[in-house]
């Protein structure tokens, strides 16, 4: 079949910027070679980029490369997908963007399980927030701060104008960056060494900001703060807290100053900038204290350790009954951690007979499937599912507990509420997964095997993805449907894997 001239030239277009990528790869694999060796730190520190360079890349590309950059956070095991963490930073983003000057562009918002307190943006509007970030903060202005400063990079074009100074570097760099780590097999220690290598750190200062980005971005940051209701003294707050821990441990700086350089008069001037805005109406921060010991209880190295940092934060002088509340709440995680069931829920309903929070009753859920009280955890989340329908979180809980026993009335349950999520969240790979596990119970092996093709796409394993569908078109019992619907997903993939340079998957006719 002939492809029409708007076609051909698309196809050329997007071959030109794919080329671009595998160059960069191939570079970074070049490079990798010798960076690895040297890794010692355990965190993956992925340089601070700027803007979308949108003048560079169609916003299909944007988002193209958005969509990749994901996915290869997901393959390195960095990207946090638990829906409450996820979903509140994610929302905190969508708020601050849309009260920026840019409400139309696109973002993607990320959390990144890594021990260190930086933030970045990279092109097509990806922001990520380090793990050590958002449990460095001591309140959710401080993280909004971070993030408003990060969107003002990608929406006034930062990188796009330090790719001008800078004609040797190529737009897809932290792509690149991370394809360093395939010469050292992928594995955290390689991505390591990759990213935090002398040479690594020379492409970093590359391309960091110059002073006038920084000024521009606190500048309009600021202002996105006080639109969007956060205390826009949050960000030099956080700026004078890094400085503060710097001079304590007399070391050197937090990776988020190496790649955002604060001076005091800039400081001041943020300082003076937020004192002109507008005041905001004061939060308790509760939801942000409950995501933040969360997260801790889940990345501790043991829930003993949890549970120590919980037990000192408690004897402060200045934690109020929000913060007080939300270190209960991680309390309760590391205990079921560390199977002291009874324990966690006298916490938890504690809590609940002053707060039915949520976060409290999913808990309690996830306590009682721990303790293989199924019915129970499914007769509350049924009633939180009916209570606040298309809820990404109860959904996700809800599905998982109707699938623990196999039941295939229940799976048939669990498929539909699914459904329904995956119409709204289809680049969530766990949600993939437990539609294939409830496909598979309830007797439907043809959508459970593109469900898991799914999942492993969105975790970059596309070649995975692209062999398990082309095993399922082999079948003779598919109907007229089913074969189209496999068929034409397999060469997509194969457009995707054949791009990227891969071995392809040869096109299923039948």
């Amino acid at each position: 079949m002939q492809r029409s001239g708007n076609s051909r030239s698309s196809f050329r277009r997007r071959k030109r910027a794919s080329s671009a990528l595998l160059r960069l790869a191939l570079t970074g694999l070049t490079l990798g070679a010798s960076l690895a060796a040297g890794a010692q730190t355990q965190s993956l520190d992925l340089p601070d980029m700027g803007a979308s360079a949108q003048t560079i890349l169609s916003r299909a590309e944007e988002e193209e490369y958005a969509r990749a950059l994901v996915m290869q956070m997901r393959a390195y095991g960095v990207l946090n997908d638990d829906p409450l963490i996820s979903d509140f930073f994610e929302d905190m983003g969508y708020r601050l963007a849309a009260h920026s000057d840019r409400p139309d562009k696109s973002f993607t918002f990320v959390v990144l399980n890594q021990d260190v307190v930086n933030a970045f943006a990279a092109p097509g509007g990806v922001i990520a927030l380090y793990s050590g970030l958002i449990l460095a903060a001591d309140d959710e202005n401080e993280v909004a701060g971070v993030l408003a400063h990060e969107i003002a990079h990608v929406t006034q074009l930062h990188l796009y104008r330090a790719l001008e100074n800078q004609k040797a570097m190529t737009i897809p760099i932290v792509l690149g960056m991370l394809a360093i780590a395939l010469a050292g097999g992928g594995d955290g220690q390689a991505v390591t060494g990759a990213l935090m290598s002398g040479q690594a750190a020379a492409a970093q200062t590359a391309i960091n900001y110059t002073r006038q980005n920084e000024y521009e971005a606190d500048r309009i940051g600021i202002s996105t703060l006080s639109r969007a209701g956060y205390d826009p003294t949050g960000m030099a707050e956080f700026f004078e807290k890094m400085g503060r821990i710097t001079r304590a441990m007399g070391e050197g700086p937090p990776e988020f100053l190496r790649t955002h350089p604060v001076s005091v008069s800039r400081i001041a001037e943020a300082e003076n900038r937020a004192a002109n805005m507008p005041p905001v109406e004061p939060s308790d921060g509760r939801d942000f204290y409950l995501v933040q010991a969360r997260l801790r209880a889940m990345l501790a190295r043991s829930p003993d350790e949890a549970l120590e940092w919980f037990d000192d934060r408690s004897q402060r002088a200045d934690v109020g009954q929000a913060e007080s509340d939300a270190l209960y709440y991680g309390r309760a995680i590391a205990l079921q951690r560390k199977g002291e069931y009874a324990a966690a829920r006298e916490l938890l309903q504690n809590l609940m007979e002053r707060d039915h929070h949520l976060a409290f009753e999913l808990q309690l859920a996830e306590l009682d499937l721990d303790a293989n009280r199924n019915d129970a955890a499914i007769d509350r989340l049924a009633g939180l599912y009916l209570s606040f329908p298309g809820n990404h979180a109860i959904s996700t809980w809800y599905a998982r507990a109707l699938l623990k026993d196999r039941d295939r009335t229940k799976a048939e349950t669990a498929a539909v509420v699914l459904r329904q999520q995956l119409l709204q969240h289809a680049d969530d790979p766990e949600l993939h997964e437990l539609y294939a596990r409830s496909a598979n119970i309830a007797g439907d092996d043809v959508r459970a095997k593109e469900a898991i093709a799914e999942s492993y796409y969105l975790k970059g394993k596309i070649h995975e993805a692209a062999l398990q569908l082309q095993e399922l078109a082999r079948r003779d019992d598919l109907d007229y449907y089913q074969r189209a619907r496999i068929t034409a997903r397999i060469n997509e993939l194969r457009l995707e894997l054949a791009k990227m340079g891969k071995e392809e998957v040869k096109e299923e006719r039948r």
